[in-house]
């Protein structure tokens, strides 16, 4: 674990209430918490916009109903399948389903799935949501182990 370093900050002391009242809401125990979560956040962004490798979940309702749409999705899908990292499917009700995607892959290429997807006649809500594999972020406090190794397959793996 690297070692915590104290910094100071200059903000606006209406922005800071403001930060407070977030932090409060969200939960934070300290400022410093908040700080961390935010740089993160943006560590994060930036590996999208590096398209490098990274993971998240693309979120769709549909009409099954809708004429051809369920062959559209798979045959969008089956092009995408060194991407698709897994596929829950729940009906909703008599009409509309809900798909979630977990995909791993260049950001790029997560995104013209998310594109193409969410373009298809019947999908009424669709959305890409991306997050780091964790390889490139520092690690920092309340970090802990897991009891996996770097080998294998962790698609299905569970954090209990």
């Amino acid at each position: 674990m690297s070692e915590l370093v104290r910094f100071g900050v200059s903000i606006d002391d209406h922005l800071l209430d403001k930060f407070d009242e977030l932090i409060g809401r969200k939960g934070y125990k300290n400022r410093s918490e908040a700080i961390r979560d935010l740089i993160r956040d943006h560590m994060v962004e930036q590996e999208w916009e590096a398209d490098v490798e990274t993971v998240g979940t693309f979120t769709m309702v549909y009409d099954h109903h809708t004429r051809d749409l369920s062959s559209k999705l798979t045959h969008i899908q089956h092009s995408f399948t060194g991407e698709i990292c897994s596929v829950l499917h729940v009906h909703l009700d008599h009409n509309n389903c809900l798909e979630v995607l977990v995909l791993k892959g260049k950001a790029q290429l997560l995104q013209t799935l998310a594109d193409k997807l969410v373009s298809v006649r019947g999908v009424k809500h669709g959305k890409l949501t991306m997050t780091t594999t964790g390889e490139a972020m520092p690690t920092g406090q309340g970090d802990h182990s897991h009891g996996h190794s770097d080998s294998g397959d962790h698609r299905a793996y569970s954090h209990d």
